[in-house]
């Protein structure tokens, strides 16, 4: 039973680390807010969860658990909710992507314009 807990922690902790490194070279690679958002949150959540598993197979302590089970309910709760407000915030700074082929929000959203510098100096206002 343990050499069966333990290749499968190992598989989960090498699973999990995989993943959170692709969560990595996306952040870098990728070419846009919306991309790079999506890199931060699905692979890296899953990856921490798997990471996490592959914990709670080897520890086996009620104390353990429980702390383990609070570390990936919060990050489950907060990694969606991170990344709508980094969303929304380049979307008002009108940087999600220049390719956005369904804009829902051009109608309602107010947005700020940023001069091409990408600074933050020279800001209009535009309601829309």
């Amino acid at each position: 039973m343990n050499a069966a807990a333990d290749t499968l922690s190992a598989i989960f902790l090498i699973a999990g680390a995989l993943l959170s490194l692709a969560a990595g070279v996306g952040l870098v690679r990728f070419p846009n807010v919306l991309a790079r958002m999506h890199a931060a949150t699905k692979p890296q959540v899953l990856g921490l969860l798997l990471i996490l598993a592959g914990v709670a197979l080897r520890i086996r302590s009620r104390s353990d658990l429980t702390m383990l089970l609070l570390v990936g309910l919060f990050q489950l709760v907060t990694a969606p909710v991170a990344a709508h407000m980094v969303g929304r915030a380049a979307y008002r700074l009108k940087r999600p992507s220049p390719e956005l082929i369904v804009d829902e929000l051009a109608d309602r959203a107010p947005t700020t314009e940023v001069d091409s510098a990408g600074g933050g100096g020279n800001r209009r206002r535009r309601r829309g």
